[in-house]
């Protein structure tokens, strides 16, 4: 897709090709000084192609597609191919995409400009809601680096240990 496209009111972003005004392009958003970095080894080896409303990312790895979790950096597979990538989009666009929690916060707070996405004051893998009072609207690349931090910090404990999370 040459262009990009944002569907479901903006809460899928697929990429343009190349920067077009404020909408970053999948070459200047795969630049690894962008964002990658901030994720050490975590978000290396993926064409990072689309988001979701949160942030989270699609991905193309050498054998599917991928969705990678921005706060904790885990990749999990979708899909074999794009096509399949699609009609997994299509049959559950609210699961994959966050469409209703978008709707409800740009009815409270209006159009989620070009370049940003939302995420959570208190993050979701902290045990933070999936409420519009829970989330903040924040330029895309700033939300990831965010959130690198705390994969960062999280990436070799247990489910329960305990975290004091560090704002780098």
């Amino acid at each position: 897709m040459k262009n990009g496209a944002y569907g479901f009111e903006s809460a899928l972003h697929i990429y343009p090709f190349e920067t077009v005004g404020l909408d970053t392009g999948l070459l200047d958003w795969n630049n690894y000084n962008l964002w990658i970095s901030a994720y050490g080894q975590l978000a290396i080896d993926s064409i990072y192609f689309a988001e979701d409303i949160f942030g989270g990312q699609f991905c193309i790895k050498i054998d599917g597609v991928y969705s990678f979790d921005p706060e904790t950096g885990r990749s999990e597979k979708l899909a074999t191919c794009l096509d399949d990538w699609c009609n997994y989009i299509l049959d559950d666009y609210n699961y994959f995409t966050g469409y209703s929690l978008a709707h409800a916060w740009q009815k409270k707070h209006g159009m989620i400009p070009v370049g940003y996405r939302l995420i959570p004051r208190v993050p979701f893998v902290m045990g933070g809601e999936f409420s519009i009072d829970n989330l903040v609207m924040e330029k895309s690349e700033e939300a990831m680096k965010i959130r690198a931090s705390i994969a960062l910090q999280i990436k070799d404990l247990k489910d329960g240990d305990a975290v004091e999370l560090k704002y780098l």
